[in-house]
């Protein structure tokens, strides 16, 4: 150990006696360890607090519909009594089968009005959406067909300020319908706007009586992990039941949506990061290049050291020392830059996307491992050209 740490010392002094060229050397690997940690951090803070956000919807639902390429779709049509037949033939898998519509109504609460998305729900709640008002629906609700609703934060404030929301009625479509909650803002204003916004829930019994006797568009199941492929076969099989094999449906599971959407966002890391990893070949081929120059200006000192009775190995293992020195350093100090631009990049981004969890320990470990391996690889072929130079003839040089 006491021989490593002298070789150290003298690698270090070697360094500063040119730390202008040293300095110059190090701008490869700070600027490709900067960017790589930059592009593997946020990535990775990014899908997580997408998978957060996402994940406090609770279960995803398998959404079963028409298919629209059909020749013709209309046989295929769903009604709304083929959600009872739907659920009987998935009585062994869940009970959550339920109608939606995607309409768009006008909602007023005395001379304030918008027109939000009014969406059919139903009792089923599995979610992390916290309430910032009242209570979500119930079945009774559903059983009942009660005219109830439940409303979004934006709403809320859009029609009532800062008041209390719970008790007062919105006139939805002509309909009358009591306030009986109203959610909190989802975490991240981008996915608020995109999937929790302007939106008004009621009970689907209620919705089918009262707001719209239309069929509905698609059927939503929410079936536990692991069986989404069943059940969407199943209902497939129970809808071509009633409306003959020739009805073609179609099924989608928003669960894989998801996933492939944090595939795509770490195949994009992956790439940005491999375009980084170039600079940091450019930074090995640097040193390297550097390190040969230090071995032609030092000939005459290895020469020296060579015959004062230095083997091959501690020749190699001070030059080597010096590449993975410059290596390190340079890495240390990108990693920092890394590290800072990720924790700013995630607290902006975390505004749009809700809380993010910062990889800390792997960003880290995957700059010094990078450091290691530059110094390691490029270093190799100067040491191993100094430790092979003959004893006299390097004295002579």
């Amino acid at each position: 150990m006491h021989r490593i740490l002298a070789y150290l010392d003298e690698a270090v002094t070697s360094l500063w006696r040119n730390r202008v060229r040293s300095l110059l050397t190090m701008l490869g690997m700070i600027i490709g360890s900067a960017s790589i940690i930059t592009v593997f951090g946020i990535s990775r803070a990014t899908t997580s607090g997408i998978a957060s956000t996402f994940g406090s919807f609770g279960t995803f639902p398998v959404v079963v519909q028409a298919d629209p390429a059909q020749d013709y779709p209309s046989i295929a049509q769903i009604h709304y009594d083929d959600v009872r037949t739907v659920a009987r033939a998935l009585q062994g898998i869940t009970p959550w089968v339920i109608p939606e519509w995607n309409r768009t109504y006008l909602t007023t609460f005395g001379n304030k009005h918008d027109y939000p998305s009014v969406i059919a729900s139903s009792g089923f709640h599995d979610d992390g959406i916290a309430m910032q008002q009242g209570r979500k629906l119930t079945q009774e609700d559903v059983n009942s067909a009660a005219h109830v609703c439940v409303i979004t934060a934006d709403l809320g404030a859009e029609y009532f300020g800062t008041g209390n929301a719970l008790g007062n009625y919105l006139r939805i479509n002509g309909g009358r319908y009591r306030v009986v909650g109203v959610y909190s803002n989802i975490r991240g204003s981008f996915l608020n706007s995109l999937v929790g916004s302007s939106t008004v829930a009621i009970p689907y019994t209620t919705f089918h009586r009262d707001v719209d006797p239309s069929p509905p568009d698609y059927i939503l199941i929410y079936a536990p992990s692991g069986t989404e492929e069943t059940a969407g076969k199943l209902a497939i099989a129970a809808l071509q039941r009633i409306h003959g094999p020739g009805a073609k449906y179609v099924t989608q599971n928003t669960a894989d949506l998801l996933k492939s959407f944090e595939n795509v966002l770490n195949i994009v890391g992956v790439g940005l990061a491999a375009i980084g990893g170039v600079a940091l070949v450019v930074a090995g081929i640097g040193i390297m290049n550097i390190m040969l120059v230090s071995v032609t200006e030092r000939t005459r000192e290895i020469g020296i050291r060579k015959a004062g009775g230095a083997s091959r190995n501690d020749i190699a293992l001070q030059f080597l020392m010096e590449s993975g020195v410059l290596a390190l350093v340079g890495g240390g100090i990108g990693m920092a830059i890394g590290v800072l631009v990720t924790v700013g990049g995630a607290s902006l981004l975390s505004q749009q996307l809700g809380e993010m969890i910062i990889p800390y320990a792997f960003i880290v470990s995957l700059a010094v491992g990078f450091s290691i391996v530059v110094g390691v690889l490029f270093g190799t072929y100067p040491a191993l050209r100094a430790a092979r130079l003959a004893p006299i003839a390097a004295l002579r040089a």
